[in-house]
């Protein structure tokens, strides 16, 4: 890890719509070079609580600091401080490689300079090039995916969300793309992760587990497991979340 100060922090975060509530009352702190997976069901509670994080929601109450910044207070400057890869692809399909990388390292404001820089990097960090004046939507799905997260780190953002990244490829990419991920932890950028493949929690230094919009643990996998007597971390899921349905039956 790098550095005792966390980077990302939350008391009391809740988030409600109307008389739901989608997540009540999330309280940790992650520190520089941690990977933090979010585990839970759909409807959990992850994903809203990622756009609270991420600067789009604003809390009903409680309180975020990502990068050093009020969430509710500074959303903008959370935004600049952060790169976010969806669900969902979200580049521009009609555009090429190129054209998508150069877009939005407008949107972030990058010079020229930089510009030419990291086209450069990313072309050969994920091997690219040849696909540079490539169609997006021509693409392959996991060089869709290498692009995407390409282009969330174009600005050198400390924190990094990203929200389902191997949903739909195959083994060998999924592996691939964690080895990234590793990577960039050890260079001290923090990432969230949401996934729905139970082995890639494993990846994770710590766990998140959600259910019906409250953090029902937090902790690293092997801790969890010896802490629950379980041996995979599906058998960790379920009594968790077995656990939980009986405590408000």
């Amino acid at each position: 890890m790098h550095g005792n100060t966390p980077i990302v922090e939350t008391h009391q975060l809740t988030r409600k719509f109307g008389n739901f509530v989608a997540v009540e009352g999330i309280t940790f702190s992650v520190k520089p070079g941690e990977i933090v997976g979010f585990l839970g069901a759909n409807g959990a509670g992850k994903t809203t609580l990622i756009r609270m994080l991420c600067g789009l929601l604003v809390p009903t109450s409680g309180t975020a600091r990502v990068a050093g910044y009020d969430v509710a207070h500074n959303p903008e400057e959370v935004k600049y401080r952060i790169g976010y890869m969806s669900q969902k692809f979200s580049l521009y399909e009609d555009l090429t490689v190129e054209e998508n990388i150069e877009l939005f390292a407008g949107l972030y404001r990058l010079k020229a300079q930089q510009v030419t820089r990291k086209k450069e990097w990313l072309f050969q960090q994920y091997l690219l090039r040849d696909f540079a004046r490539t169609l997006t939507r021509d693409l392959p799905l996991g060089l869709k995916q290498r692009l995407a997260l390409g282009t969330a780190l174009l600005h050198e953002p400390p924190v990094i969300f990203l929200d389902e990244p191997t949903s739909g490829v195959d083994p060998r990419f999924r592996r691939a793309f964690w080895d990234n991920i590793h990577a960039l932890a050890r260079e001290g950028k923090t990432i969230f992760v949401t996934t729905h493949f139970m082995e890639e929690a494993e990846y994770c230094h710590r766990i998140l587990v959600m259910h019906a919009g409250k953090a029902i643990a937090l902790d690293s996998p092997e801790t969890l497991k010896r802490r629950y007597q379980k041996s995979t971390m599906q058998e960790l899921f379920i009594h968790l979340v077995e656990q939980q349905l009986q405590e408000v039956s």
